[in-house]
């Protein structure tokens, strides 16, 4: 029986949301704040590429060496993250956001490299930081886990409002004012956990690099769960790169209205994050999870792709999001519970692998839709959800 099962057996009283939520405001907040940046940059890429005199393509094309920077950045400093008092690695990464968002403000097409390289590598520092921060302040098996979905819930409720948040910051000086407000909120945050978050545990001991590394070796669960975690986001972000493509040529529907689809997508994904931490907290069946979460979203992509009826593609919609979430988070919450000492690395090498899936998503769902159109699409990002299935019976091998 898993640690977080065992809690609830024995009748150790989880701890509730809103005094975790009380407890890790910060953390919270600065999650919230890591989205601003390539939220702003998505949302006003238009005028940012008429200001840089630059194809909006090739603007937006841009983005993509945050990714590179990302998966590069987690990989390379998974051994170290451990090393550092999480507060100052947290501290680290909003001052790399804050100083990359002003640069980038500057308006010319190579400070936008530099602003895309700089935001992808906060990113992968801040990810790992924050989630460790929120396990280790919860050390009580469950609530460790609990913490750590509470962070990427609270990331994903962002993502669907963050909109109308960007909306409002640019009202002063367009997208300029809203990464030098962005800018400022960072610093502010980072000023936070520079003079309040030293309770907590000691780093470890140094380890060699490269020994850091192979201990995940002896841990073929916690590499089964990051594994995991990497073909979902396959699946996913392959998925919704191509969503409102799919809602445009089958029913005409113009980027206005499919805003609105965009907003049930991530609430429901927001929901399934939320709720299956919750369910893995107290007790709940782990391994049911998983699998019903890879079925939900293996059966949802290949319908929301494929259909012509506009409310099945809107509850594959929901299903895929919730779906998603659900594994997710019980991804989270297992890494959190079982990596012990090697958390830290583990959220990294997590995030790089996420980082990695986000690529690979794009490529893979643009190879089927060229070859054999909608069905060839849906049939080829439903691949990485059938990989990600037999990896469920290595996660929980340790335990039978």
């Amino acid at each position: 029986m898993s640690g977080m099962a065992d809690q609830a057996k024995t009748g150790q009283q989880a701890t509730p949301d809103h005094r975790i939520v009380r407890a890790l405001w910060p953390v919270l907040l600065a999650a919230v704040v890591s989205l601003f940046p390539f939220t702003i940059y998505s949302t006003f890429l238009v005028p940012i590429a008429e200001a840089v005199a630059a194809d909006d393509a090739a603007v937006g094309a841009l983005r993509g060496l945050g990714g590179v920077a990302a998966l590069v950045t987690g990989i390379a400093i998974a051994p170290l993250l451990g090393r550092l008092p999480q507060h100052l690695t947290v501290t680290a990464g909003l001052g790399l956001l804050a100083v990359t968002s002003l640069l980038g403000s500057t308006g010319t097409y190579w400070a936008l490299v530099v602003f895309c390289l700089g935001i992808g590598t906060a990113t992968a520092v801040l990810t790992p930081a924050l989630l460790t921060s929120a396990t280790t302040a919860f050390p009580r098996t469950g609530d460790s886990g609990r913490a750590a979905t509470l962070v990427t819930a609270t990331q994903s409720l962002a993502a669907v409002l963050a909109g109308p948040v960007i909306g409002v910051m640019a009202f002063w000086r367009g997208w300029e004012g809203a990464l030098w407000i962005t800018a400022g909120l960072a610093t502010a945050v980072a000023a936070l956990f520079l003079r309040g978050r030293r309770d907590g545990p000691e780093p470890a001991e140094p380890v060699r690099y490269l020994k850091a590394f192979r201990q995940f070796g002896s841990r073929p669960d916690v590499l089964a769960l990051i594994g995991i975690a990497a073909l979902r986001t396959t699946s996913f972000m392959g998925y919704l790169s191509f969503l409102a493509a799919g809602y445009h040529d089958r029913f005409a529907m113009d980027a206005s209205t499919f805003t609105l689809v965009w907003t049930l997508s991530g609430a429901s994904f927001f929901a399934g994050n939320y709720l299956a931490g919750r369910w893995v907290r107290d007790g709940g069946f782990p391994a049911a999870l998983l699998v019903a979460g890879l079925l939900g979203g293996l059966a949802a992509v290949l319908v929301v792709f494929t259909t012509t009826v506009l409310a099945i593609a809107l509850a594959a919609t929901v299903l895929m999001g919730f779906s998603h979430a659900i594994v997710a988070a019980v991804a989270t919450s297992l890494i959190a519970h079982r990596a012990g000492p090697l958390a830290p690395a583990a959220f990294s090498l997590n995030a790089a692998g996420m980082s990695l899936g986000v690529f690979a998503g794009a490529l893979i769902g643009g190879v089927g839709l060229g070859i054999a159109g909608n069905l060839g699409m849906a049939c080829a990002l439903a691949v990485p959800t059938v990989l990600a299935l037999p990896l469920v019976r290595a996660v929980f091998a340790k335990s039978r």
